[in-house]
């Protein structure tokens, strides 16, 4: 009988997430995966040390990397350096690489909330009660704050970055697998970003979120396009959540959940059919 695949899947499960309980999505997520593979769970600051010993790493809720940058920075650099398969890959241009990309993004025209992070460009943000200053490293809300225009002068700039405050009606996700659409949730309420509920988007939602998964040309993985929907009815990206985003699986339909699942799994096999990358040294 063939050996089956070994997986090292991370999380976190003692985080404490607000509104979230990461535990049991992973312990649900583990559960059924261990039906095509062997797999064993790790915190976040063991990955490094674990990994040579499984076919694939597959990062789940691991909770903000900034809580250990340094580890993680090193496991990025020893999975890199083995050319060890990890899930999602390590080439992500969304929230895995900072936030850069919102700069990015504005500078193409994307429709994305208008992002700076100089002094000098002020003036191409729209003009808001209050702005939203976070800092590029930031995840989970941690370090944002609101300033009145009054303030912007005074900022610590290098760090940050400044967006307007929007007047949104409601914020909605949207989740894939590798390229493929799976579900969308949508938090009615705009001040309980997690009471979520099924939202059943339009082709032009869809069109929207396409053009953020096309943009990151990650080929394997899961992904959420976080948008807000204006006053005025227009999509804007709020966060690409290419690392580990929580998914939420307890608020969809059994089978939602079952059909991610089995999508899941299938693009799992399919990644560790990809052959591995060539290592790059002897760590």
């Amino acid at each position: 009988m063939p050996a089956r695949p070994s997986v090292l899947f991370v999380t976190d499960l003692a985080y404490q997430a607000r509104g979230r309980r990461y535990c049991d999505e992973d312990v649900f997520l583990t559960s059924r995966l261990r039906n095509d593979f062997d797999i064993a769970l790790c915190h976040p600051l063991d990955a490094a040390a674990l990994l040579d010993s499984f076919d694939a790493v597959v990062v789940r809720n691991s909770g903000p990397v900034l809580h250990y940058q340094q580890e993680y920075d090193a496991f990025r650099e020893r999975a890199t350096a083995r050319g060890t398969r990890v899930y999602n890959p390590l080439s992500g241009r969304g929230d895995m690489a900072g936030k850069q990309y919102l700069l990015d993004l504005t500078a193409a025209g994307y429709p994305v909330i208008p992002t700076v992070d100089r002094p000098q460009d002020l003036h191409m943000l729209p003009a808001a009660g209050q702005y939203a200053v976070k800092p590029k490293a930031g995840a989970d809300s941690i370090g944002l704050t609101f300033v009145p225009q009054g303030d912007l002068d005074s900022l610590a700039y290098g760090d940050i970055l400044v967006q307007p405050r929007i007047d949104f009606r409601y914020e909605v996700s949207f989740y894939y697998v590798d390229d493929a659409f799976q579900y969308a949730l949508h938090a009615p309420d705009p001040g309980r970003r997690w009471v979520l509920e099924p939202y059943e988007p339009t082709g032009a939602d869809l069109a929207f979120a396409d053009r953020f998964i096309d943009w990151n040309t990650l080929g394997h993985g899961i992904q959420r396009v976080d948008a807000c929907r204006t006053q005025e009815g227009e999509l804007l990206l709020v966060e690409l959540e290419d690392l580990n985003p929580y998914l939420s699986l307890d608020l969809v339909p059994d089978h939602t959940r079952d059909a991610f699942v089995t999508s899941m799994t299938a693009s799992l096999h399919r990644f560790l059919e990809t052959p591995p990358r060539p290592r790059s040294g002897n760590l």
